[in-house]
């Protein structure tokens, strides 16, 4: 593996505006890729949720959101570390099983199958009076393939039915990337353990992708819309 920054990734301030949270970038306050998706969730997927919150009790939900946040940070700064060749493992304590979960990943999703990498957890953006920002995990040659990757940590396995806002997140990261960079991305990639170290992998590449980011475009129109009510 090996570093290549063929791209000039823009530095960014984020900040909370009307509660969702915004990239700031030469002046313009784009939402964050995360901020659309939750403002577009179908009312189905919000009735899940409550219904979920209301099952485990509020205070639980809360707690397991916590959690589950703490952790995912420290995951992805395990890996970060990795791909910058920092990860010094005597050095490491392992907070909420973090250091073993992005072994998992490194050792299952990334050696020998990460070549080049163009940049980690870096600002991707679509500019324009429709546009939105992010913070893509890492971007490079993955598989032989230009790609966008994403990891994720779970309390359980997931289906692939189950995580479309996680492949709806890569595509708008691609779709962006492509846009400003005239790159060629053509495949995003999710990486995933579980809390029982259980490793997952989901690829979206070619005509999937395609429909991906058209379907993320859509819930832009629906995210903008709503806030211009």
């Amino acid at each position: 593996m090996e570093w290549n920054k063929k791209f000039n990734y823009p530095s960014s301030t984020r900040a909370l505006i009307q509660g969702k949270r915004h990239y700031s970038l030469d002046g313009s306050n784009l939402p964050s890729v995360t901020s659309i998706l939750s403002a577009t969730k179908s009312e189905e997927d919000k009735a899940a949720l409550t219904a979920w919150k209301e099952r485990v009790g509020r205070v639980e939900a809360e707690r397991i959101k916590k959690e589950s946040s703490t952790r995912g940070s420290n995951l992805h700064k395990f890996i970060e570390d990795f791909l910058h060749g920092k990860l010094n493992q005597d050095l490491i304590e392992d907070n909420n099983n973090s250091k073993k979960m992005a072994e998992e990943i490194i050792d299952n999703g990334l050696k020998n199958k990460l070549s080049e990498v163009w940049g980690a957890e870096a600002t991707v953006y679509m500019p324009g009076a429709k546009g939105f920002a992010g913070t893509a995990d890492c971007i490079g040659i993955y598989e032989n393939r230009a790609t966008i990757l994403d990891f994720k940590q779970s309390n359980k396995p997931k289906k692939k039915e189950y995580i479309e806002d996680y492949f709806l997140q890569v595509a708008a990261y691609s779709l962006a990337h492509n846009t400003v960079y005239n790159s060629n991305i053509t495949q995003g990639v999710i990486l995933m353990c579980t809390v029982d170290r259980l490793f997952q992998d989901f690829k979206i590449e070619g005509d999937e992708l395609l429909y991906y980011q058209n379907k993320f475009l859509e819930r832009v129109e629906k995210f903008y819309n709503l806030i211009n009510k």
